[in-house]
């Protein structure tokens, strides 16, 4: 009686092994497709969680791997050993002595292993619950991983979802096959969605960490304005109309600059669009945020004529190595050039990387008139002339002594009511008032400056040394201490009365920082 009911059983194994079989390939296919993931993650994900339930069943110490065909869904459940000299303490378990393994297989050396097949297992109720866990967390591993690879090329372009749900006034999106979130801050201010919303925005970032992968996206960015034009424009999406430079105070108003090298097409025209069809389009989008279209030039000058409109410039004075910009505007287009709580001329300044400065034409006269006043005086006083001699010398450009100290006489001589006698003595006062400077200066820097490392610093003359001897800055440690601004700001850096590049000073304090980093090492 007892053959029958053992093949019966046998039987009944079997049928119930090829059931798994055909499950196990079935489900490896339907998730493979669905979540768009490779097969082999799928099949991956189930030879772990096997290996997990044959550990429970045994020994969690054994080192135990599982194999699934592909092709055919056959399990193989083995249990390695590896073959050393001596037992380990803590990997006992998964090892066999090299002369037990000797009787098992003749030919064996120390780091080889003796695999030993296990029979199925059939897994229980929580078992199978755990080998359940196992997959689906390494199947979201594996979706997440193909969705982190599939967006993290798509970051700078723009990406169309529906609102899934709110959380504190973040946005998730549904983008199909995966989720985005655009934070409250990268909303343009008083735009509101609601579930189900369609709603485009700007793929700004695609962060991979331990909490899982994320995709950023942005309606405030000022390249999500620049791609909403790449979309309404043929010619800047064809790459004729090259988008140079953004700027946005998102909901408001901003400043893009637009170039081409055909002198047929006219840029600005062709982002505008026929009846401002084109721009009306992104201005929809941005909810109704103001865009001036400015023609780019590589002329910075031009450029920013252009950048600060609908305000007309009158002089332009252009401090390219201090990247900075002062503007001379008509008086009645002050309020304009400006803008609204200074908007016109942040957005200017942000779309050409100027820092700009703008006065009126009052002001800028005002201004040059104390500063010829300024420069009169002290060449007045150095020079210990009348005041009217002093006001033609700085009416040709004779700005300080020393301009005039390396003057020839034919050129002073030039200047409408000075003569040769004139011109001689003129040139012969600069020279002296430079030497009495430049001997109190020794004196200054003898009496208070020790430090020859000071001293010797590559760009410093005795002008700066006596400057910084009557600030109390005595060493080169003194020296590198300052930041740029103490040195050169115009109304109370320690050189302000010396005309200095920013540039200059930068390298002369990196120079004297040298010995930090030496002293580090």
């Amino acid at each position: 009686m007892g053959f029958p009911a053992f093949f019966l059983v046998n039987k009944m194994a079997k049928q119930k092994i090829k059931v798994i079989r055909e499950e196990m390939l079935q489900v490896a296919n339907n998730v493979a497709q669905e979540k768009s993931i490779d097969k082999d993650s799928v099949f991956g994900a189930m030879e772990q969680a096997l290996e997990k339930a044959a550990r429970v069943k045994y020994g969690m110490e054994r080192d135990i791997r599982v194999s699934i065909d592909r092709e055919t869904g056959d399990i193989k459940l083995n249990s390695y050993l590896e073959v050393v000299e001596e037992f380990t303490e803590e990997e006992q378990a998964r090892q066999i002595l090299l002369s037990e393994a000797k009787k098992l297989k003749t030919k064996v050396v120390l780091g080889d292993f003796i695999i030993d097949e296990l029979p199925p297992i059939e897994l229980g109720r929580v078992a199978a619950q755990n080998a359940k866990g196992v997959i689906i967390q390494k199947v979201r591993e594996a979706d997440k991983s193909r969705q982190y690879e599939e967006y993290k090329d798509k970051v700078g372009e723009i990406a169309i979802g529906i609102v899934k749900r709110v959380e504190f006034g973040n946005l998730i999106i549904d983008l199909g096959k995966s989720e985005a979130i655009i934070k409250r801050e990268e909303l343009i201010p008083r735009e509101t969605f609601k579930n189900g919303d369609r709603v485009r925005a700007y793929i700004y970032e695609v962060k991979d960490d331990f909490k899982g992968y994320q995709v950023f996206l942005s309606r405030t960015h000022p390249q999500f304005l620049a791609k909403l034009f790449s979309q309404e424009v043929p010619e800047i999406f064809d790459g004729i109309i090259i988008v140079k430079s953004v700027a946005r105070d998102p909901g408001s108003r901003a400043k893009i600059s637009v170039y081409t090298e055909d002198s047929t097409i006219d840029p600005v025209g062709a982002c505008v669009g026929m009846r401002g069809s084109r721009v009306q389009a992104v201005v929809n989008e941005l909810q109704g945020e103001k865009i001036d279209i400015v023609t780019w030039s590589e002329n910075a000058a031009t450029f920013l004529a252009n950048a600060l409109a609908p305000a007309e410039v009158s002089k332009i004075f252009l401090y390219e190595e201090k990247n900075k910009v002062e503007v001379v505007i008509p008086d009645d287009q002050l309020s304009l050039a400006i803008g609204r709580k200074g908007q016109n001329v942040k957005l200017a300044s942000n779309l050409t990387n100027l820092e700009i400065d703008i006065l009126t034409e009052e002001e800028e006269t005002e201004r040059r008139q104390e500063e010829f006043k300024e420069k009169t005086l002290i060449l007045a006083e150095s020079l210990d002339v009348e005041d009217v001699i002093a006001q033609l010398l700085v009416t040709e450009g004779y700005v300080s002594i020393e301009s005039i100290a390396l003057e020839n006489v034919e050129n002073i001589e030039k200047i409408e009511g000075f003569d040769d006698d004139l011109a001689k003595e003129i040139i012969l006062r600069a020279n002296n008032h430079l030497k009495e400077k430049d001997e109190e200066n020794k004196k200054i820097i003898d009496e208070k400056i020790s430090d020859v490392d000071l001293k010797n610093l590559e760009g410093i003359n005795n002008n700066m040394l006596a400057l910084l001897a009557k600030n109390n800055i005595l060493t080169l440690n003194d020296f590198a201490d300052l930041a740029t601004f103490e040195l050169i700001d115009k109304e109370e850096g320690i050189f302000k009365s010396l005309d200095l590049d920013e540039d200059k000073i930068n390298k002369m304090i990196m120079k004297a920082r040298e010995n930090w980093f030496e002293e580090k090492k």
